[in-house]
C-alpha cells in the first residue's frame, strides 16, 4: 500500500461532535484537506455552520453543521439519521464534545458533576451507539474518542474531579467497545490530548502557563496542528491493525 492510499480519506464521511471550534475544528481541517466530507455537530450550530462553509470552500468537500446536544437521546438518534440521509453513510465518528468544571470536591455542585459526566461520558455512549448501528450494517467504521491525559494521570494541584473521572471513563469505554465491536470491523480508539491552546484552556494558561510547562517534558503547549496527525492516523487505513488503544498527544506530560 502506497503512502497516499494509506492516508487517503477521499469521499469518506466523518461526524465530529464539537466540530465548530477548538480541537474538533482542527481535526475537521485535516480530514477535509484529504477529501473527507464533514458533518459538524454542536449545541452552538452557528460555529459548525461557519466552519462547514469555510472548509467546503477551501477544500471542495461537502460539509454541513447540525445542532446537537449529545446528552439528548432522541436528538442524537434524529441527527444521526439526518446525517445518513444527507451524506448516505458515516465512515468516521469523532466524539469530541466536552465540558469541564473547576471546583474542589467539597464545593462541586451535583448539577455541575452531572453536566460534565453527561456530556463527556453519556454523550460519547449515545453517539457511539447511534452511529455504531449504522457501522455494523456496513461492516466498517472508525470511532475516535477524545479523552485526556487527565484521565490517565492524577495530579494533586487540579480541582476538576468531574472532568478527570469522566475522561478515565471514556478511556475504559473505548477499550470495552473495541473488544465488543471488533467482530463488526469497527475500530474504536482514543486520543488523550495534553495541554493545548483552546478557548477552554485560555484562562488556565493565562494564570499557570509557566508551571504547566514545567510538567511537560517537551516544554511546550500544543498548537493548532499538533493533534491533526494522531486524528488522521486513527481515521485512515494506516491504523487498520489498531483498536482499543489510547494515543497520548501531550508532550510527555503523562509519563
Amino acid at each position: 500500500m502506497k503512502l497516499q492510499e494509506m492516508f487517503d480519506l477521499t469521499d469518506q464521511v466523518a461526524v465530529i461532535t464539537g466540530g465548530g471550534r477548538g480541537l474538533g475544528k482542527q481535526i475537521a481541517e485535516i480530514y477535509a484537506e484529504l477529501g473527507c466530507h464533514l458533518a459538524l455537530c454542536s449545541r452552538k450550530v452557528e460555529n459548525c455552520n461557519e466552519a462547514a462553509k469555510e472548509l467546503s470552500q477551501s477544500y471542495g468537500i461537502k460539509a454541513k453543521g447540525y445542532e446537537l446536544d449529545v446528552r439528548d437521546e432522541a436528538q442524537v438518534e434524529k441527527v444521526v439519521e439526518q446525517i445518513i440521509e444527507d451524506f448516505g453513510k458515516i465512515d468516521i465518528l469523532v466524539n469530541n464534545s466536552g465540558a469541564t468544571w473547576g471546583a474542589t470536591v467539597e464545593e462541586m455542585p451535583l448539577e455541575a458533576w452531572k453536566k460534565v459526566m453527561d456530556i463527556n461520558v453519556t454523550g460519547t455512549f449515545l453517539m457511539s451507539r447511534a452511529v455504531g448501528k449504522h457501522m455494523q450494517k456496513r461492516k466498517y467504521g472508525k470511532i475516535i474518542n477524545i479523552a485526556s491525559v487527565a484521565g490517565l494521570k492524577v495530579k494533586p494541584n487540579t480541582n476538576t474531579i468531574g472532568y478527570t473521572t469522566s475522561k478515565a471513563a471514556v478511556i475504559h469505554f473505548t477499550k470495552d467497545l473495541a473488544i465488543k465491536w471488533a467482530k463488526h470491523n469497527i475500530y474504536v480508539n482514543a486520543i488523550a490530548p495534553g495541554m493545548f491552546r483552546t478557548k477552554m484552556t485560555k484562562g488556565t494558561l493565562n494564570q499557570y502557563e509557566q508551571s504547566i510547562l514545567e510538567g511537560i517534558p517537551l516544554r511546550k503547549i500544543g498548537d493548532e496542528h499538533m493533534l491533526k496527525g494522531a486524528a488522521l492516523y486513527l481515521a485512515t487505513k494506516a491504523s487498520d491493525f489498531v483498536t482499543g488503544t489510547v494515543l497520548s498527544v501531550d508532550g510527555g506530560s503523562s509519563l
